[in-house]
This record gives C-alpha cells, sequence and structure tokens, in this order.
C-alpha cells in the first residue's frame, strides 16, 4: 500500500505533539517496517525542516531529524507540472493541493493526515492515522 503522508503527521512524530504523537508514530514505524510505502512531498520537506529547526536546540538536531525521517518514507518530487497541476485545481489552500497532485503522481492509496477535510476535493481517499492503522494492521 503506497501512502503519501501529511506535514501536520510527519512534525506529531519529530516533535513529539500531543495527543497525536503515537498513532503518528505508529504510520511511520509501518513505513520503517515496509508495511506501507510511505512518502512525503519534496516541498513539504522544507515546511517539516523549518519547524522542526525552530522547536530544536540546534540545526544539527534538526537535520538528524530530516536525515531520519528520509531513510524512513520516499520523497515525492514536485516538478512544474506538478505545481501547475495544483494551480489548475483551484483549490483554496495551495499547498494541500500541491500535496495532493504529489499523490495522485505517485498513484497513492490514500493521503494519511489529521485533517481529510482538506483533501476532500479529490478523489484519493484522506484519513487520519488511526484509521490508516485500523486498515493495516486490524485487532
Amino acid at each position: 500500500m503506497r501512502v503519501l503522508i501529511d506535514t501536520n503527521v510527519i512534525l506529531d512524530v519529530l516533535l513529539k505533539r500531543e495527543p497525536f504523537y503515537g498513532h503518528s508514530q505508529l504510520v511511520l514505524l509501518a513505513a520503517e517496517e515496509q508495511y506501507i510505502h510511505g512518502y512525503v512531498s519534496a516541498s513539504a520537506i522544507t515546511d517539516i525542516f523549518y519547524v522542526t529547526q525552530k522547536s530544536c536546540k540546534s540545526k544539527n538536531e534538526a537535520c538528524a531529524l530530516i536525515t531520519s525521517l528520509v531513510k524512513t518514507i520516499s520523497i515525492g518530487a514536485v516538478d512544474s507540472d506538478i505545481i501547475m497541476e495544483a494551480l489548475d485545481a483551484g483549490w483554496d489552500d495551495f499547498e494541500d493541493c500541491v500535496q495532493y497532485a504529489v499523490g495522485e503522481d505517485l498513484d497513492v492509496d490514500y493521503i494519511i493526515t489529521r485533517n481529510p477535510r482538506d483533501f476532500s476535493n479529490g478523489r484519493i481517499e484522506a484519513i487520519s492515522p488511526e484509521e490508516l492503522l485500523n486498515i493495516v494492521m486490524p485487532d
């Protein structure tokens, strides 16, 4: 199963944000253990680094977190075609639309996010980390 992991889920793990940390961490663990093939968009990596660096003690700590992340999940390219697709779609939130266009390009099964409504204009189903875990690792 291929999934695009939204920025908020990754930040929940890297910054240990409660009450979201537990389920989000299990999503990344599912990718690490290859229950799923997890992706993040290249454009999200810069946002993730920026937010993480502000919360870390040093730039080196933020770099180490990003390095660990990219060893666990793959990076989806953002090129001019992705940007044009996102612009043409006309969603209110351009960043979410870019994420969605990357997901379409990668032919993912789901977008994993804490805000599924942000992706309600698309055909790819957006689900929460907990919903993904129920699919991948049912009781």
